[in-house]
């Protein structure tokens, strides 16, 4: 779980708190009315560095910093030119851009020495250190770190002593140098005490504790992550809350108490989806799946576990589904202005051919500005047609397997070729003819489009190739295009996976338009995989073993899995069959079949390590 989230906002805070104590925005715009209006220099540096100081959007604060950079200079200002650069390292460490973050604050150090300005010096340092905190980078932020609080502790500033102090102690609990945090924070800590700043102390005590857990102190531990609580329930702190809460139930966890640790683990989940801490809810999942499996409630467990992947996933599906349609718009509005563009410059070229004609005395003259004007269009054009195949070449490798869209882009054709070793999926939704008519289009196609989009997460988690859908029928490979070592036991798993994703869907989505039964089946073999097509080009295969699939599909029950002679004997030493004896098939006579049997209770572990649950 995130055990430093609730650290970073207070560092975050505490930082912000040098600067104007808190961003303000209604300031920053009011300050530019002033800005734009005055006419001295010095008083336009002041307002400058007031706005950058107030930006809460870390681009404009970017964009007010450079600018009084710019202009401290022309003013021979170092004083501004610290603060601007200082102001300049924050907006691009809010942004994440530390490299650029570190390069201004290092300018704003050697302005600090050139001034003598020790405060200035110190919390440069202490930037610093943060940044190469944020980065990973132990050794240096720990550096770093020392040299901003050896310059503090000279000085009269304890609040931001204390600020210093915390983070090096939690830098050292992140590496797991205990000690040096414990004896970092332990000061931070009474300094806070003694300046009466309660957020301070209050994430202070938090990280005690979980230091002194990580120490084996259990009972010092639970003390001072009870009394960071209570500090923070006075606040009104409740996402540091619930972050604690997580940090005493691991404490009663490791001293065995398994109910009390429930109780801390239940509060924070409680009162994260209260006031919808999306972060912590997916860690109170987690932690009560690790509780219930502790516990051996293998079941309740599972069900936590499954809680917290569905909701973490939501959450990154939702920015994946933006993401996707602003693409789309976006390439969409690009063709649309590509066919204006080209529609005016025709125009003009056409005003350009009359004027010629009509104005014969300044032939020479229209002649060559028309050559002008068509040489800058060729060239415009010659851009255009360019980026439009950029475009089309991220389009062709979506639809296409890698390599094949490279030999279609270089050679214009995809030569044929035949893979000894495959194993080909084939699914269908029974009964789909019966809800195409019952439901409207819209809601058949929303439904359809739910089931494939997860079947496509599904087959690309363990490696597979989609083939096509047709219809309501859905069809992938494995080892294809790339030869696949244990292409059946991969293609068995992701068939598990499917068969699970249907059933969980009718418990978990009642209000789902379309709840489908499902049948599946799967052959291996050799087989021909190509790119059909000259236009709207296909990566398709062919061969006896794909149209056996096919037909064990057809022959497949709802919510069963049916496998070929060829794919048991391969599979056979990993999963549990049942014989159905020989089928009449058509075209093909009696063919042997098996049924994949359901094994309750049972984890396996797939080629990628995560386990599969069957049932």
């Amino acid at each position: 779980m995130g055990r430093l989230r609730c650290t970073l906002v207070f560092i975050a805070f505490l930082f912000c708190s040098w600067q104007s104590f808190a961003q303000n925005p209604r300031i920053a715009d009011s300050l530019k009315s002033i800005y734009f209006s005055k006419n001295g220099e010095k008083a336009n540096l002041e307002v400058l560095w007031e706005i950058a100081n107030n930006e809460a959007d870390p681009d404009s604060a970017i964009k007010y910093s450079k600018l009084l950079i710019t202009k401290s200079k022309a003013a021979g200002n170092d004083e501004k030119l610290y603060n601007g650069y200082r102001q300049l390292g924050n907006g691009f460490r809010l942004k994440g851009d530390f490299k650029q973050a570190l390069k201004a604050y290092f300018k704003s150090l050697d302005y600090a020495h050139s001034l003598k300005d020790r405060m200035g010096i110190s919390y440069a340092n202490i930037e610093i250190g943060n940044v190469y905190s944020l980065s990973g980078n132990t050794a240096n932020a720990d550096l770093y770190y020392n040299k901003g609080i050896e310059e503090l502790r000279n000085g009269e500033d304890s609040t931001s002593l204390g600020t210093a102090l915390f983070n090096a102690g939690d830098e050292y609990l992140r590496i797991g140098n205990l000690e040096k945090a414990k004896e970092f924070t332990n000061e931070a800590e009474r300094i806070f005490e003694k300046v009466d700043f309660p957020m301070g102390r209050a994430y202070s005590l938090g990280n005690l504790g979980r230091i002194n857990a990580k120490l084996g102190n259990d009972e010092l531990a639970e003390e001072n992550l009870n009394s960071a609580i209570v500090l923070l329930q006075d606040l009104n702190a409740h996402n540091a809350i619930a972050e604690f809460l997580l940090s005493l139930a691991d404490v009663y966890s490791e001293n065995g108490d398994a109910e009390i640790a429930f109780q801390y683990a239940n509060r924070s989940l409680e009162l994260s989806k209260k006031y919808g801490f999306k972060n912590y809810i997916t860690d109170a999942y987690l932690k009560l799946s690790e509780l219930y499996e502790q516990i051996g409630y293998t079941a309740k467990s599972f069900q936590y576990y499954k809680d917290y992947i569905t909701y973490r996933d939501s959450v990154r599906n939702l920015e994946s589904v933006s993401e996707m349609a602003n693409l789309r718009t976006n390439f969409e509005i690009s063709q649309k202005q590509t066919e204006v563009d080209l529609l005016n410059q025709q125009k003009k070229n056409q005003q350009n051919i009359v004027i010629g004609v009509l104005v014969a005395l300044f032939l020479l003259m229209l002649l060559a500005f028309g050559l002008y004007r068509r040489n800058n269009f060729i060239r415009r054009t010659n851009l255009i047609i360019e980026r439009e195949k950029n475009r089309s070449e991220h389009l062709l490798r979506n639809i296409l397997p890698e390599g094949t869209a490279l030999e279609l882009m270089e050679t214009g054709k995809v030569q044929a070729k035949k893979f000894e070793a495959a194993s080909i999926l084939f699914t269908d939704f029974e009964d789909f003819t019966q809800y195409s008519e019952s439901l409207s289009p819209e809601a058949l196609v929303e439904s359809v489009d739910f089931y494939f989009s997860q079947f496509d997460k599904i087959i690309e988690k363990h490696g597979l190739e989609k083939i096509k859908t047709i219809g309501d029928s859905y069809m992938c490979a494995a080892g294809v295009p790339f030869p696949m070592k244990d292409h059946a036991i991969s293609i068995m798993y992701a068939a598990l996976e499917i068969l699970e994703f249907v059933e969980e869907t009718k418990k978990d989505n009642p209000a789902m338009g379309a709840h489908f039964e499902i049948r599946i089946g799967i052959n291996s073999g050799p087989l021909i995989a190509g790119v059909v097509g000259s236009k709207k080009f296909a990566y398709d295969i062919w061969g006896d073993s794909v149209n056996t699939a096919s037909r064990m599909e057809s022959c497949s029950e709802r919510g069963k899995i049916n496998i070929s002679e060829d794919t048991f004997q391969l599979v056979k030493g990993s999963f549990s069959c049942k014989e159905r004896g020989k089928i009449e098939v058509k075209n093909k006579g009696m063919v042997p079949m098996y049924f994949v049997e359901n094994i309750k209770d049972l984890k396996v572990k797939n080629p990628n390590g995560a386990p599969t649950k069957w049932s």
